[in-house]
């Protein structure tokens, strides 16, 4: 497996990481990882890789953009010394261009989104021992759709900077994608953005087959 024994995972992103974390730090007894794909990946890392003794931390942020992420970069990934942190980020950076089509500053263009994350992996990169980059999502079928087919070009930024920089690139449409010709999206989660359960298992065998787990 890619992460190494003894390491220290802090996954940040949005309400899809976030998943009802405890608060300041998610970490700890109980519900503290939330109820989604991060509490699944810390689950399996412990049931499937006790030895391993892999620390997880969820720092997502309900409602986060990437310029959100930048903001609280220093207090919620670099003062928590991770050895790999793990970014989900841009659903909302796109949603905000459809469902608040005329409140401009609370969307994020591409380029901007673009020069954000890269700013965040240049600068962080060279102190870890490992970074993931998970590209955002829309749970439709057609890549036609308008906010699927924009969503696709958030998630090549996340493909283009991760084979850049040389991180794990986990891609959540492509996890999404093998399930659609069979399902529905409202049985993945109602409003095609927010996961069920079903819909969070996908996301996190997602990331642990990219960070080479095998249980």
């Amino acid at each position: 497996m890619k992460i190494a024994p003894g390491s220290k995972l802090v996954m940040i992103g949005d309400s899809i990481t976030d998943c009802g974390r405890a608060r300041p730090v998610g970490e700890g007894l109980f519900d503290a990882l939330g109820n989604g794909y991060v509490n699944l990946v810390a689950a399996y890392l412990t049931a499937f890789y006790p030895q391993g003794r892999i620390r997880v931390v969820n720092m997502g942020v309900s409602g986060n953009t990437v310029r959100d992420l930048k903001a609280r970069w220093q207090a919620d990934v670099l003062d928590l010394n991770p050895d790999w942190p793990s970014i989900m980020i841009g659903i909302n950076d796109v949603w905000r261009q459809f469902d608040t089509p005329l409140q401009a500053e609370w969307q994020v263009p591409l380029e901007e989104y673009r020069q954000t994350l890269e700013e965040l992996v240049t600068f962080t990169r060279p102190k870890l021992k490992g970074m993931v980059l998970m590209s955002p999502y829309f749970i439709e079928a057609d890549p036609a759709e308008p906010m699927r087919a924009r969503m696709d070009r958030y998630g090549a930024v996340v493909r283009d900077l991760s084979s850049r920089y040389e991180t794990v690139f986990v891609d959540t449409q492509a996890a999404f994608n093998t399930v659609l010709d069979h399902i529905h999206p409202g049985a993945l989660a109602w409003d095609r953005v927010h996961p069920n359960t079903a819909g969070h298992l996908l996301l996190a065998r997602a990331f642990l087959n990219g960070i080479g787990f095998s249980g």
